[in-house]
């Protein structure tokens, strides 16, 4: 377990650093972005391009990565990435920030493929879960506590920004200093929707679903916070509930996901985030402070575990070999749906107000609800035990560090490759925009 450790201590270092300054770009983005006049559905269209460009990059990365190897490519697009925080400074129009925020999701996206491929390789069988339970711990915590470095700084000014490029910079330097042997590069996905579809109807549309309802909420929520009234602060204290209560529930709904049909565990988290996001539009209405950020955290202990269930199904589904194929697919459907969903949710603000948001959020998520149950009434599945391992939850979002996981431990002897290859099909639906 410790030369386990050993292998990932500098990447987890260098992802925990990467996580902290995504974190805190992630609240301070819609905030400056409002203070700067730009409206709800001009945050929205940013957020939009971060999907896009995050889509993108998935696609990019596994050549990249080929073409310099692992360590290069971390270096030379964090370093990309701390120069875009910083020329963020400077943005003034919609278009500038569209530029910025489309770029920075490509990087990301090839960042991530990079960490999680990885994190992929070095786990042994042996002690693949507590491996990825500590990396996963790390940069969930970091991703969560960040935002709060809103309440240091001050949002007409460019110190957060300068804060979150140093935070990425930093993450730098483990990787320099790493004498670990890179792992091999990854392989490409095919991407398969209408065969997956045809196989697992439920696993695509619930991703396409968490993308449309999980990007709005992520990408908007510090601003959905400042409109009902509350300081900057508190509003990106939502930001930490919302990773919260994703981190507590987690493994308590994998352990459940394992002893049924997983699609009522999708139906259930999706009938549940319907309910709440009713709960939060009540919150709002009354202006009860701690009830708005306790129910975020359970909208974000609900929302943002669907997508791991979904990878689950569809992987309890298809055959062993095609479960390379089938992670790539469904990150394809999510990327739709957070490439869309901001623009959906920007326009439910704009027309109904501050309300809109989770309006939008409780008509999608009992739509996927619905969905789900029409099909267990048509086709009946008995439960598949062990396909559930708890996501790591970066930007968007279930990461494929926790799916090779599921992979390994249930097909180890099938598709021993595929820690290697599964890093191409890498995501991040809760660090989205």
């Amino acid at each position: 377990m410790n030369s386990s450790l050993a292998l990932i201590w500098t990447i987890t270092a260098a992802t925990t650093l990467l996580q902290a300054g995504n974190g805190l770009l992630q609240a301070l983005m819609p905030l400056r972005m409002q203070a700067g006049g730009l409206s709800v559905s001009a945050i929205g269209v940013v957020a939009a391009a971060y999907g896009l460009g995050f889509s993108t990059g998935c696609f990019l990365a596994p050549a990249f990565i080929r073409h310099v190897g692992y360590i290069r490519a971390f270096a030379s697009l964090a370093a990309m990435v701390a120069v875009l925080v910083l020329a963020m400074t400077q943005a003034q129009s919609t278009l500038a920030w569209v530029i910025l925020r489309g770029l920075t999701g490509v990087t990301f996206a090839c960042i991530f493929t990079v960490t999680d491929g990885w994190i992929s390789a070095r786990a042994t069988s042996s002690h693949r879960g507590r491996v990825l339970s500590f990396y996963m711990i790390c940069t969930k915590i970091a991703l969560m506590l960040s935002p709060l470095g809103i309440s240091f700084g001050d949002l007409r000014t460019d110190g957060l920004f300068m804060a979150v490029s140093a935070a990425i910079s930093l993450s730098l330097l483990p990787i320099a200093a790493t004498t670990t042997k890179e792992p091999p590069a990854p392989k490409g996905v095919k991407i398969e929707v209408r065969d997956l579809f045809a196989l697992a109807p439920s696993a695509v549309v619930g991703s396409f679903v968490v993308g449309l309802v999980n990007g709005p909420v992520i990408a908007i929520t510090p601003v959905f916070g400042v409109s009902i009234g509350l300081a900057q602060e508190r509003a990106a204290a939502l930001l930490f509930a919302l990773q919260a209560g994703s981190l507590l529930l987690q493994w308590p709904l994998g352990w459940l996901s394992d002893r049924a049909d997983r699609r009522y565990v999708i139906a259930g988290l999706a009938a549940g985030t319907s309910l709440v996001s009713v709960l939060i539009l009540f919150a709002s209405a009354q202006g009860a402070q701690s009830m708005i950020i306790w129910s975020f955290a359970a909208w974000g202990g609900l929302a943002l575990c669907i997508y791991s269930v979904c990878v689950a199904h569809a992987c309890d589904i298809v055959d062993p070999g095609r479960i390379v194929s089938t992670v790539g697919t469904l990150l394809f459907s999510w990327a739709a749906g957070v490439t869309v969903g901001p623009l959906f949710g920007a326009v439910a603000m704009e027309l109904l107000g501050p309300s809109g948001l989770f309006i939008y959020s409780a008509v999608a998520s009992l739509g996927l609800a619905v969905f789900i149950i029409l099909r267990i009434v048509r086709v009946q599945r008995a439960p598949v035990k062990g396909g559930f391992v708890v996501a790591s939850t970066s930007s968007a979002a279930p990461t494929v560090v926790a799916r090779t996981e599921m992979v390994a431990t249930g097909h180890e002897r099938d598709c021993g490759a595929i820690d290697q290859n599964s890093a191409s099909a890498v995501t991040r639906d809760e660090t989205s925009s």
